[in-house]
């Protein structure tokens, strides 16, 4: 008797990479500027060093403004430099 098995790929996917960060800039049409912060521990003197990386976004409706905590996901590369889109605007910037 043959039994067939099935391999289900749903489950091998790998969740996208999700990264937190603030808008630097959103002159450009449909995207943002944001910096991501990450904190690494030195490896011999064990004192806590901020990283900092600015990476270009997609933001498709342009929700985002200067200030604003947003989550990114990452995606294919869609341009030259954006390597990440927009998920949601986490908190608004406080207004001067």
């Amino acid at each position: 008797m043959a039994t067939t098995t099935t391999t289900n790929t749903e489950d091998k996917v790998k969740p996208k990479r999700e990264e937190m960060g603030i808008v630097l800039s959103n002159k450009m049409q449909k995207t943002i500027v944001v910096k991501l912060d990450r904190r690494i521990r030195h490896a011999k003197y064990g004192k806590f060093i901020t990283k900092t990386k600015k990476v270009k976004a997609h933001d498709e409706e342009n929700t985002a403004a200067i200030g604003d905590l947003v989550l990114l996901v990452a995606t294919k590369p869609l341009s030259k430099d954006k390597r990440y889109a927009l998920k949601t605007v986490v908190r608004k910037a406080s207004g001067v």
